[in-house]
């Protein structure tokens, strides 16, 4: 009998789990591609609804009034144009981030497959109708605004859902790894996000849109026909989320750490009366770590979303850029970010240390931020090298917290075995940070008009403070470290 095919020697070595595994990771990576590809057009698009018409010329059977203004879009032609695109995303930010509280406990409720399905429909179709406003020649701020809002609301139906998603089929063993992978998802959502955005933004803004609110409906029909939930669902095996004491590495590193990351008795015996039930929003928040990491998200996701949605703007004026090149340029924040994660997640793994990882890249970022303010714009290899940088170093912490962290908390041991706790925490951790994510742009539009300096200066606070809540966790940690060693060089002397 002849030998098999290579490729189908390759098929076959792997489980029939492995490769249910392997779909869901691929899935709902396609599907929160598709959410952060649809958030990304306004950052793009805002240089083409202010510029400085000055310098465009103008149709000759024009009658221009304004010659620094004829080109711009109403309202954002008046002076105050930076306050009204700060108004603007956080009309979307705050709705996402009231929404969050909400979206883990609906997440638990309803099946997770017709959850991301509506969410995405509906997502697609508030999109859309934000680009259509080119085509109908709306005016009004109110709409785009009430437009904000209600995409806002319904894009929480994504992280709790993807996250509960991949936590239900992964277990803890190489989580920080996995999953730093998978959330590059925000990062190529931005960077396709920014380029479909930058094919249009100089000639139908409105596509900018419309072409990413079809995108992500179609991705919801792709989750209506394919999403499995649990593998229970295909009878797959599920996976072991707590390891046995000797290998335990992941927030508990020995008795010291449990300090941190393990219950109260009372704490405990509450949580598990019914493991088949939803957990409530205040036991979710006595889980040890919950509250820590989620004040630390706060003002990590604070200068991630700032990047996200000022940084084209900021290199438009700054480096002189026009919006295309100025979106096309800002998608190295996001390929650093890439990396960034994937490292935060290896690292944490290693060291069995989340909170250590996550502060020793905020620490590193601080001085990176203010160098990126003074020296990024002196050359197109600095400017890339910067981008690089600091996409690596603020979103690496980000990535992990929201990720891996969100998991662990999510299925700790002192939760019993309820794996329906995932969502909520999930959505504690993500709605906490989401309200950095919507104070960090308002800040940056009402601060950019006193000079960009100014906002870098915000920036780095932010990260200095983020690193300061973890200060405890650190502690421990590097306790629990120098604990295990002294034990392992006692044990070798006896």
């Amino acid at each position: 009998m002849g030998s098999l095919a290579p490729g189908i020697k390759l098929i076959t070595s792997f489980s029939r789990d492995s490769w249910y595994r392997f779909f869901i990771l691929l899935l709902t990576f396609v599907f929160y591609t598709s959410y952060h590809l649809s958030r990304k057009p306004i950052s793009i698009v805002k240089s083409q609804l202010h510029r400085n018409c000055s310098n465009v010329i103008h149709p000759s059977d024009l009658n221009i009034t304004d010659n620094d203004t004829w080109c711009d879009w109403s309202p954002f032609d008046q002076k105050n144009y930076q306050n009204l695109f700060g108004v603007l995303d956080n009309c979307f930010l705050v709705a996402y981030a009231i929404g969050m509280f909400f979206s883990g406990i609906f997440g638990e409720r309803l099946p997770l497959r017709y959850y991301l399905t509506s969410g995405m429909l509906l997502s697609g179709l508030f999109t859309t109708l934000f680009g259509l406003g080119f085509y109908w020649k709306i005016h009004s701020l109110w709409y785009y605004c009430l437009i904000q809002v209600l995409n806002g609301l319904v894009q929480t139906t994504g992280w709790p859902a993807v996250v509960a998603c991949v936590g239900n089929w992964f277990g803890k063993g190489k989580r920080g790894f996995i999953m730093g992978v998978w959330n590059s998802h925000t990062s190529v959502g931005n960077i396709l996000g920014s380029l479909i955005a930058g094919v249009y933004v100089s000639s139908a803004w409105g596509l900018s849109f419309i072409v990413p609110g079809i995108i992500i409906a179609s991705t919801g029909v792709l989750c209506f026909l394919f999403l499995v939930e649990k593998p229970e669902d295909v009878n797959c095996t599920p996976p072991q989320h707590h390891e046995s004491a000797e290998q335990e590495a992941l927030l508990s590193n020995s008795s010291s750490n449990e300090e941190i990351f393990s219950c109260h008795s009372s704490t405990a015996v509450e949580l598990v009366e019914e493991h088949t039930e939803a957990i409530s929003f205040c036991s979710a928040l006595k889980i040890p770590g919950v509250v820590e990491f989620s004040l630390c998200l706060l003002f990590a996701k604070l200068v991630s979303y700032t990047f996200l949605y000022w940084l084209p703007l900021y290199i438009a004026n700054v480096a002189h850029f026009d919006p295309k090149h100025a979106g096309d340029l800002s998608t190295l924040f996001d390929v650093g970010g890439i990396v960034g994660g994937i490292l935060a997640g290896l690292i944490s793994d290693y060291s069995g240390g989340r909170a250590t990882t996550c502060c020793a890249m905020l620490i590193i970022a601080a001085p990176m931020l203010f160098l990126f303010n003074k020296i990024g714009q002196s050359g197109l290899s600095t400017t890339i090298c910067m981008l690089l940088w600091c996409g690596a170093l603020v979103n690496g912490p980000y990535a992990l917290i929201t990720t891996a962290v969100s998991a662990d908390l999510g299925t700790h041991e002192c939760l019993r075995g309820n794996s329906r706790a995932l969502s909520t925490v999930t959505a504690i951790i993500d709605g906490t940070g989401s309200i950095g994510a919507a104070v960090g742009p308002l800040l940056a539009g009402l601060i950019s008009p006193t000079g960009w300096n100014n906002v870098f200066y915000m920036l780095i606070t932010a990260d200095v403070l983020a690193c300061l809540l973890l200060s405890r966790l650190v502690y421990k940690e590097i306790r629990g470290w120098c604990g295990n060693t002294t034990r392992q060089r006692g044990f070798k002397e006896i």
